[in-house]
């Protein structure tokens, strides 16, 4: 069984939005829509939706309900962190799920593809990612801003999601993370790395799988929506 965790409890102060940022406005439907809708119809059994439970019933009620996503069996409440609410995100998963996507909500272009690929890759491999291809050169810099090293373009990618992975392996990480008071963690695949030695293989994303958090992304968002 196939579970879908839907990360939507961000507050989007880079935005400088009053409304969170996966609630606003892109054509004639809220951000979150996209990535919703995408699950729905995908061979994914259940989508676990976390947001601010402040955001809960409006979830409920204007989203949910509103379109009919009736593979979101529930809304919890996030954590103040990213791996907070995947936490409690993972005590919300039929006990049947075996294999675990975890997706930003402000990523509207994600596509059918990239769930089966990840799906696959997540039952051969255990931890995977969808990522793309740094385009740019990217300097290492020190506390002065002097570069120090630059990187062969050919071994970096940008990370992106969804994060696939077996369920048992993340649970343990996320049980060793608890522990861990020295906690520094921006996704999902740095906590298999870390915790459990997991090597995390990388599958094919797009340039278009972008998350939108500042004003310019959603001016991008709603060009590629055309």
């Amino acid at each position: 069984m196939v579970s879908a965790m839907v990360l939507a409890a961000g507050s989007g102060s880079r935005m400088k939005s009053k409304t969170p940022k996966q609630f606003l406005m892109l054509g004639d439907k809220p951000l979150i829509y996209y990535s919703l809708k995408t699950f729905e119809a995908s061979v994914v059994d259940e989508i676990i939706l976390v947001c601010r439970f402040e955001d809960i019933e409006y979830c409920k009620q204007e989203v949910v309900k509103k379109y009919d996503f009736t593979k979101v069996k529930r809304i919890v409440a996030g954590g103040k962190e990213r791996y907070d609410s995947v936490s409690k995100g993972l005590k919300a998963l039929n006990k049947k799920s075996d294999i675990v996507m975890i997706h930003d909500g402000a990523r509207p272009f994600v596509t059918n593809g990239m769930i089966l690929g990840s799906i696959s890759a997540a039952r051969r491999y255990k931890a995977c990612t969808t990522a793309v291809p740094a385009k740019d050169t990217i300097k290492v810099v020190d506390t002065d801003m002097f570069g120090i090293d630059t990187p062969d373009r050919k071994t970096l990618y940008q990370i992106q999601t969804p994060q696939t992975f077996d369920r048992r392996l993340l649970e343990e990480a996320y049980s060793r993370l608890r522990s861990d008071e020295n906690k520094n963690i921006t996704d999902d695949t740095m906590i298999v790395e870390k915790y459990m030695d997991q090597r995390v293989k990388i599958i094919e994303g797009s340039y278009e799988n972008i998350k939108v958090t500042t004003p310019e992304d959603m001016k991008i968002a709603e060009a590629l929506m055309k």
